[in-house]
C-alpha cells in the first residue's frame, strides 16, 4: 500500500479551506511558514514557527460534522523546520486515515448543507445562481464559495433561499465582505444580528452594514437603466442618475441608526455599498459614488507646463426626470457623522470568486480566465488610467480579496476609522482644501472585466503564450479604453 501523499498548497487555497478558523491573535504567537493538503482533501496542515522560542511545529486540521476544517492536532515543537515538517506529515496521514467521526468537535449545530442543490422551482432561481451552480466556467468560484459558506453562519435564517433566488447579488456581496474581513485578520461574532458584520481584530472592533444598489422596479417590473450610448448620456448617468441611486440606498441605511445599539456605540461603523443596479454598471459608477459622497466634482486639466490642475466644484443637488432634487454630499447629512467611512469596490462579483478560485486550484482545472481593466496611474500629472491585461492562470499572478477596495473616510465622523483597520485598501480623505488625498496601493484596479473560457487545456495555452501573460501600459489622450464586455470584475 503506497504512502498517502501530502502536497504543498498556496495560502489562497488554505485560507479558503481553513483560514476562517484562524484566531486573529495567531500572528502574534506563530508565523505560518507553509501550507499542505493530504491526498483526498479531508486534511490540511500548517507548518509554523514560534515567534518567542523560534522553534518549529505544526497544526493539523480536519473536517468537523458540518464539513468545516477545524484544528485536531498540534505537533510537538522541533529545533529544525525539516524535523517539524516530517512530524506534521505523519500527523496529517494519521488524521486522514482516521474515521471522519473522530474529528467531530461536539459543538456543531445542524447538518451539512449542499448550498448549490436547487431547492426551489427553476422559475424562482436567480439566473446568476443557475450559471454559478451548473456552468463549468464558474467551477472555481463554486468550489471556493462552498467551504466559505460552511463558516458563514446564517444569522438571519434565510441565507440559502435568498442566495438561490431574489437576493443573489446581496448575498454574494456579503460573502465578499466576509472573505475580505477574514483575510484582514478579523474574527466575526454572530451574537448580534445587526449590523451585518461585527468584527474584532488586532486594531480593535469594526462594525459594517452591507448595502446594495438594485435595479429600479415599478409595479413589480424591473425597469431598464437610462440609455448611456453617447458621451452626453453617460455624463448624465454618472452626474445625476447613479448618485441618486447611491443616495437612496445609503440614506435608507442611515435611517436605521445602527450606532444607537450598545455594542456599536463608540466604535467605528461603516457602510459597505456595491452597485448591482444594472448589468455592467459597477465597472463605471465609482465616480458617481464619489461625487455623491463628497458633494464635489473635480474637473482636471494640464497647465502650460504639463502640471495637473484640479479645481473642486461643489455640487448641491442631483435631479432626474420630474422628481424633486436630491441633496448631494452624503457626508454633509447630519446623521452621517455616525458613519466612520463608506467602503466600496466593483470587485464584489462572481468574477472575483472565480479568479481567487483559480489561484487556489479550485474547479475543474479547465477554466482559463483573462482579466483586462484600468488601474491607477501614480504619475501625479496623469489624467488617464493605466491599462492592464493578465492571464489569471499564469505563474506570478497574485490577487487578494481586499485588492480594489476603496475606503472613503468621513471628514465629519465622530468616530474616525484608522487606515490600519483595513490594510491593503485604497484610503481617500477629503481635506480642508476641498481636494481628496488618496493613499493607494501600487496596483489598484479601478475597473476590470474577466473572460472565462472552458473547457480549455490551460497548460497548453500558457505554453503557447510564453511570457505574454501580464501587460501594463499607459494611455495617451485619444487612445481607446478597454471594451466593457464579459463578466464584470
Amino acid at each position: 500500500m503506497s504512502e498517502l501523499q501530502i502536497k504543498p498548497i498556496s495560502i489562497t487555497r488554505f485560507n479558503a479551506l481553513g483560514g476562517y478558523a484562524r484566531h486573529p491573535r495567531t500572528p502574534l504567537i506563530l508565523e505560518e511558514l507553509e501550507f499542505f493538503e493530504a491526498e483526498g482533501g479531508n486534511v490540511i496542515g500548517i507548518a509554523t514557527q514560534d515567534l518567542e522560542d523560534q522553534d518549529f511545529g505544526g497544526i493539523v486540521m480536519a473536517r468537523d460534522r458540518k464539513l468545516c476544517f477545524r484544528g485536531v492536532h498540534v505537533t510537538d515543537f522541533s529545533p529544525t523546520p525539516d524535523a517539524a515538517r516530517e512530524e506534521l506529515f505523519a500527523a496529517m496521514r494519521s488524521a486522514a486515515e482516521a474515521l471522519a467521526e473522530e474529528h467531530y468537535q461536539g459543538d456543531e449545530k445542524g447538518q451539512p448543507v449542499d448550498f448549490f442543490s436547487h431547492l426551489h422551482d427553476e422559475g424562482r432561481l436567480h439566473p446568476s445562481f443557475v450559471e454559478l451552480s451548473t456552468n463549468e466556467g464558474y467551477s472555481p468560484a463554486r468550489n471556493i464559495i462552498e467551504p466559505m459558506m460552511r463558516w458563514y453562519e446564517d444569522a438571519d435564517g434565510n441565507f440559502i433561499e435568498q442566495f438561490q433566488t431574489t437576493g443573489f447579488d446581496q448575498r454574494i456581496w456579503e460573502l465578499y465582505l466576509y472573505a475580505m474581513l477574514i483575510e484582514a485578520g478579523y474574527v466575526l461574532s454572530r451574537e448580534k444580528n445587526v449590523p451585518d458584520f461585527c468584527a474584532a481584530g488586532l486594531f480593535g472592533e469594526l462594525y459594517i452594514e452591507a448595502v446594495t444598489v438594485g435595479p429600479t422596479i415599478k409595479n413589480g417590473t424591473i425597469m431598464p437603466p437610462p440609455p448611456s450610448d453617447t458621451p452626453e448620456e453617460v455624463n448624465r448617468f454618472l452626474k445625476d442618475y447613479m448618485p441618486i441611486k447611491f443616495g437612496s440606498a445609503l440614506y435608507s441605511k442611515l435611517k436605521k441608526k445602527y450606532w444607537e445599539h450598545s455594542h456599536v456605540s463608540g466604535k467605528p461603523f461603516v457602510l459597505a455599498i456595491a452597485d448591482f443596479s444594472s448589468s455592467m454598471s459597477m465597472v463605471r459608477s465609482q465616480s458617481a459614488l464619489e461625487r455623491y459622497l463628497w458633494g464635489y466634482e473635480y474637473p482636471a486639466a494640464l497647465d502650460s507646463e504639463g502640471k495637473l490642475i484640479i479645481s473642486p466644484v461643489r455640487v448641491e443637488t442631483h435631479q432626474w426626470g420630474d422628481k424633486a432634487p436630491v441633496p448631494s454630499g452624503f457626508f454633509r447629512l447630519p446623521d452621517s457623522r455616525h458613519v466612520s467611512a463608506v467602503i466600496s469596490t466593483n470587485a464584489g462579483t462572481i468574477a472575483k470568486f472565480n479568479r481567487l478560485g483559480i489561484l487556489g486550484k479550485f474547479g475543474s482545472g479547465q477554466v482559463l480566465a483573462i482579466r483586462e481593466g484600468r488601474m491607477v496611474d501614480h504619475n501625479p500629472n496623469a489624467t488617464l488610467p493605466k491599462i492592464f491585461r493578465v492571464i489569471v492562470n499564469a505563474d506570478g499572478y497574485e490577487e487578494t480579496w481586499i485588492e480594489g477596495l476603496n475606503v472613503y473616510h468621513n471628514p465629519n465622523a465622530e468616530i474616525p476609522m484608522p487606515m490600519e483597520i483595513l490594510p491593503g485598501a485604497a484610503h481617500h480623505f477629503f481635506e480642508e482644501s476641498r481636494l481628496v488625498r488618496s493613499f493607494t496601493p501600487e496596483f489598484h484596479p479601478t475597473s476590470s472585466v474577466t473572460q472565462h473560457l472552458s473547457p480549455i487545456d490551460v497548460e497548453k495555452v500558457l505554453a503557447e503564450v510564453g511570457n505574454k501573460t501580464h501587460m501594463v501600459w499607459t494611455l495617451k489622450p485619444g487612445d481607446p479604453l478597454p471594451q466593457e464586455t464579459g463578466e464584470p470584475v
